[in-house]
């Protein structure tokens, strides 16, 4: 480790910090229908796509009537992407003739993107055309990012209103975010990564003659816009195979910081979002707290971890750390960071192979999705993660001074925390349940590269990946075949929709409740004690699910290289 690398995770910690709260504030008057100084422009294209749908901006919904349209709305996205991509061959703006996508990865990739994971089994320079990438996947990901993001805001209604029966227009708050926040944003951050040297076209694939005299077809097409939406949305689908180290997908290291501070951008800035539609910005600023706090441990110790490399590395000579996997223009600070960053959010772009990580480099990556994805997480989606954990830590704080545990003014009650253990168990069952069955069917043991703990952790890591709506891989696994298509979108479609209807719920029922005064019995939210119990409940709950599946892979890989037995790193 050195000083320039902590300057490095400083400066991006800074620049995350100081955009909390202009975004905040300013994502606040959007969801809040006031003016903001894109409005002259964009209300009456706001009201002429209402007026289009038949939508009226002033019906607002309770939150199952929200929940319906949410999962109506997803269907037919998912039967438009699966579509496009199974017709792909027939449709314009396929200049390199692609075929149509086969149905199980269709299914996968349908399923994939509708649900903000955007994990993929294919190669996208060798598999998709440009509408596929454009219609399907970039459509997709301006659309599940903003889906993320009006539930989050659904979610802080309930807390913030009192006896009400409705948590705000689903319709409206899709199209607000959609409009305000991600194309403007996006908009600008294309023309950057244009400037950066980014490919944006519609032409063919280039040919070209190396200094060897050999030929090479070098893929290019719309790229640009699709990591402006892949980053900010955290969505992580690459337009190439090599994601964010293709050097077309992330030319330079200004690129590359920039596109890190996107990840993080609008999931910190929800938790002001938060803040101030409740009354008391240090609410918001508690919740960060609890995120940062888990977010510099993890990058402490995988930075550390890669730093120092591994015990079998260092006796080959190969000192300095661990540089097998990571882009040199990079090195390993940079990777590092985007690694935690990438699975602290549900990101899943990544600039270097996780598989290649050492035991417990590979183990922070892990843990981030494990615990549900709530360290700052995917738009949105970090946020209400996060407060269904606060949900549990009150009640758990209720329980220790004996009292009906109340938080921003409203009690909560048995309904809220069985709504909040119903969305945390999703998980696990989808992420240790996939596990087991895919390491007993032969099917499932055909798909990683490695034999031992490695491969338990390649197959682990995509389960969990799947169900945490992440999309990051482990790189040995060979998951392009009609077990693992099909095992991995069901996780994926459970981890999405099975938390966010519970989280709907809760919002449903704090919303119709009255507001109770302080009293000199009420924990305060706040502060310290609060965050340092909020980071509490989060390990408890997660090492209680996951640590016996997780001592099986990494932990065990780990002890095994400080024995100095060497193990297959899919390198």
């Amino acid at each position: 480790m050195t000083t320039n690398g902590w300057i490095q995770i400083a400066l991006f910690c800074a620049v995350v910090l100081a955009l909390v709260k202009p975004l905040g504030a300013y994502m606040t008057r959007v969801f809040n229908g006031e003016r903001t100084f894109l409005s002259p422009v964009l209300v009456p294209v706001e009201r002429g796509l209402y007026r289009i749908a038949g939508i009226d901006a002033r019906h607002e919904q309770t939150w199952l009537g929200y929940g319906l349209a949410m999962l109506a709305f997803h269907l037919l996205g998912f039967l438009l992407l699966y579509a496009v991509l199974r017709l792909q061959d027939v449709l314009p703006f396929n200049p390199m003739g692609q075929s149509a996508v086969a149905p199980d990865l269709a299914f996968n990739t349908a399923a994939s993107f509708v649900t903000n994971t955007n994990w993929q089994n294919y190669g996208g320079e060798s598999t998709l055309s440009y509408l596929s990438q454009m219609l399907g996947l970039t459509h997709q990901n301006f659309l599940s990012a903003a889906t993320g993001i009006a539930l989050a805001v659904a979610l802080i209604r309930g807390f913030a209103r009192a006896s009400a029966k409705t948590v705000g227009s689903f319709w409206v708050d899709l199209t607000r975010c959609v409009l305000y926040v991600l194309l403007p944003i996006c908009i600008v951050y294309t023309l950057f990564l244009v400037s950066q040297g980014m490919p944006q076209t519609l032409g063919a694939y280039v040919d070209a003659t190396t200094l060897e005299g050999a030929h090479q077809t070098i893929a290019v097409g719309p790229v640009a816009s699709q990591v402006a939406i892949k980053m900010l949305g955290t969505n992580g689908g690459g337009f190439f195979n090599a994601n964010a180290a293709h050097p077309f997908e992330n030319p330079t290291a200004l690129s590359n910081f920039v596109q890190i501070v996107s990840i993080f951008a609008l999931g910190a800035a929800l938790t002001n979002v938060f803040g101030r539609m409740v009354g008391d910005e240090r609410q918001g600023w508690a919740i960060l707290g609890a995120m940062t706090v888990l977010f510099l441990a993890g990058v402490a110790v995988t930075y550390w971890s890669e730093a120092n490399g591994s015990s079998v590395l260092n006796g080959l000579g190969l000192t300095g750390g661990n540089m097998e996997g990571k882009e040199t223009r990079f090195g390993i600070v940079a990777s590092a960071l985007f690694a935690v960053v990438t699975t602290a959010a549900s990101c899943g772009a990544v600039n270097a192979m996780h598989d290649s990580f050492t035991a417990l480099g590979g183990l922070i990556p892990m843990i981030n999705m494990q615990l549900g994805e709530i360290i700052v997480g995917g738009v949105g989606a970090g946020l209400y993660g996060m407060l269904v954990f606060v949900v549990i830590t009150i009640f758990v704080a209720g329980l220790m001074v004996g009292r009906t545990p109340e938080y921003l003014g409203k009690k909560i009650e048995s309904r809220e925390v069985k709504m909040a253990m119903l969305a945390i168990l999703c998980l696990p069952l989808m992420m240790l349940g996939g596990t087991a069955v895919a390491t007993v069917a032969a099917a499932g043991l055909a798909g990683p590269a490695n034999a031992g703990p490695h491969g338990f952790s390649e197959i682990l890591y995509a389960f969990t990946s799947a169900a945490a709506n992440n999309g990051s891989a482990f790189g040995g696994l060979s998951g392009n075949t009609l077990f693992y298509n099909s095992m991995l979108a069901v996780g994926m479609l459970v981890g999405r929709f099975f938390v966010i209807i519970p989280a709907l719920a809760i919002a449903g029922s704090l919303a119709g409740k009255k507001t109770v005064p302080a009293s000199a019995g009420t924990f305060p939210t706040h502060g310290g004690l609060f965050v340092g119990l909020l980071v509490g409940v989060i390990l408890i709950v997660g090492g209680l699910t996951f640590f016996p599946s997780l001592a099986l892979g990494p932990i065990v890989e780990h002890l095994a290289g400080a024995a100095g037995q060497t193990f297959a790193t899919g390198g």
